[in-house]
């Protein structure tokens, strides 16, 4: 089965950044071949646009093969109860809306470079915690390299 996978910003800014690029580069290899349908937002290309440009190609390039989902009220609302739960400050609003996209659109799994606010050992069982309390499902947090399938 083909999993859903929300992708936020900082996973194309990955396939540029040393430290990310091999995993990155896998994982949207694999997003070409048919592995992952990936799924992204306007948030995504809002925050795309200050990229630099070689980062806005490679986006521009995958978003062909993208579903992109609407900010609908109800992700609003689970942002917002995202951080009423003080799971992120309000600085960080969409990192939290990334996470409320991905759980509202029914992805099962949303990959992020982004340590500090979604991919944190503390932090992803408290927006589960939210997700289950607003009815709706836990979903799978992971950084690309957790996720791509390996050459045995």
């Amino acid at each position: 089965m083909i999993t859903r996978v929300y992708a936020d910003t900082s996973v194309f800014g990955g396939a540029f950044d040393a430290e990310f690029q091999r995993p990155t580069q896998a994982f949207l290899e694999q997003v070409r071949q048919g592995l992952f349908n990936l799924v992204s937002s306007a948030v995504v290309g809002r925050e795309i646009e200050v990229a630099p440009p070689h980062v806005r190609a490679s986006y521009d390039d995958l978003i062909s093969l993208a579903e992109i989902v609407d900010v609908t009220e109800e992700a609003l609302a689970l942002r917002s109860a995202y951080l009423e739960a003080d799971i992120v400050g309000q600085r960080c609003s969409d990192d939290a809306l990334h996470v409320a996209l991905a759980t509202v659109s029914r992805c099962p799994l949303i990959v992020s470079w982004n340590f500090k606010h979604i991919v944190h050992q503390r932090k992803i069982p408290l927006y589960n915690a939210v997700n289950v309390l607003r009815g709706f499902s836990a979903i799978a947090i992971h950084s690309p390299a957790e996720v791509i399938e390996y050459d045995e």
